[in-house]
């Protein structure tokens, strides 16, 4: 989507009109609330292809090398030469992780990575994403359960329509008059 105000960047360059092929040779990779995988293709193909987005030095048996290593990383490699079509909901949203994490990335921004998925699912997932921040990548995630941002922040920052209305740890933010309003309702809010 085209940037309608504001800037972005990145190690301190301007990335805010840069292709997102190159955004991911950048080191920055994203996550889709929707899984999207090629649907005709295998998981691990699906994988190779996202391995060499914004990559064309890699060669085949190299995308293939990142491609079962991120499978292995997230718990899919036993799926590798299986059709998408044959993963649940869970599964997928893993192998949109896979995918993400096979182009090496230093930031990774997930998008609702738990919409859809049942508690026990939520727990993995939460398990996951610690996994992979314990890996070296910064995460900036963009969830709904309060209980996932909570146990997975060390910081929040909190919109409402937009406008940021709190910024810092997460039980402070999560007492902050102006988010109880905007989520809970005024009646909620401590005066």
């Amino acid at each position: 989507h085209a940037v309608a105000e504001g800037q972005g960047t990145f190690g301190w360059r301007d990335i805010t009109h840069d292709a997102p092929h190159t955004v991911t040779q950048l080191g920055i990779a994203r996550t889709y609330q929707i899984p999207r995988p090629f649907t005709s293709m295998s998981v691990l193909r699906n994988v190779m292809v996202s391995s060499t987005f914004g990559h064309s030095n890699r060669g085949l048996e190299q995308a293939r090398h990142d491609a079962y290593e991120a499978l292995e990383f997230t718990g899919l490699a036993h799926y590798a030469d299986k059709p998408v079509g044959k993963l649940n909901l869970h599964q997928r949203k893993f192998l949109e992780l896979a995918r993400a994490l096979s182009t090496k990335p230093e930031l990774l921004l997930l998008d609702e990575v738990m919409a859809g998925l049942n508690p026990t699912e939520v727990d993995e997932s939460i398990k996951m994403i610690r996994k992979i921040h314990n890996s070296g990548v910064t995460l900036i995630i963009v969830e709904h359960l309060m209980r996932v941002v909570t146990s997975l922040s060390t910081r929040m920052l909190v919109l409402n329509y937009g406008q940021v209305i709190a910024d810092g740890e997460p039980a402070q933010v999560m007492n902050d008059p102006n988010v109880v309003t905007a989520y809970l309702g005024k009646d909620y809010a401590r005066q």
